[in-house]
């Protein structure tokens, strides 16, 4: 089944996003790890689909993926202050979040690098995801690229996604500063978790195979 994916990394504005896509009626993963979750939801942000845009394309046909981008100079000391929040938790063995996610943000961080938190490494990090989706999507019309600072950005993407536009309507502001959690404290009937376990348990995809 088509899904939604927002493939924007980190503190561009996935919490954002997603509540607005709840809002909508949507059921949405913020973050997903397991294979039930993904096929729960409607729409899947963050990790580990920034990482894995190209394996997502290929398992669900004929779905739409969103973009989103944002000024480095307020991009990067804020993913600063994100890694350094997480970097417990993203050790290779020690660390006690999912492998999945620990996998994604290597994969797009480099986190052995010894200048992880360095402008210098974020900025190159953001500008070679960028330029990845932007090949892997050229001459496509299933992708969509927004700045949720944009006034405009929300009346654009319901325009992409078929869905009604009330003028004045505007993405809700989350995870302002340091905070990180707000999904996790955001109430709502359609969430779905990152965890959910069906017939596999809490088993990803292999894309080996």
């Amino acid at each position: 089944m088509p899904k939604i994916f927002i493939i924007g990394l980190p503190r561009t504005g996935t919490t954002s996003i997603s509540v607005a896509m709840l809002d909508v009626g949507f059921k949405v993963a913020h973050t997903a790890f397991t294979k039930h979750a993904f096929e729960l939801a409607d729409v899947i942000s963050d990790a580990p689909c920034f990482s894995d845009f190209e394996q997502l394309d290929k398992l669900f046909p004929h779905s739409k993926f969103i973009y989103l981008t944002r000024e480095l100079s307020l991009w990067v000391p804020s993913m600063q202050a994100l890694l350094l929040k997480m970097a417990p938790g993203l050790l290779p063995k020690e660390g006690h979040f999912s492998p999945v996610l620990k996998r994604s943000f290597n994969e797009t961080f480099q986190l052995t690098q010894e200048d992880l938190l360095s402008e210098k490494h974020l900025e190159k990090c953001y500008v070679n995801h960028q330029r990845k989706v932007e090949s892997y999507f050229e001459g496509r019309d299933d992708l969509i690229c927004i700045n949720l600072s944009d006034v405009n950005s929300l009346r654009k993407l319901f325009l992409f996604l078929d869905l009604p536009y009330k003028t004045g309507q505007t993405f809700p502001h989350l995870n302002k500063g340091s905070q990180v959690a707000k999904w996790t404290n955001y109430k709502h009937p359609n969430k779905i978790s990152s965890f959910s376990a069906g017939k596999e348990h809490r088993q990803f995809f292999d894309y080996e195979t």
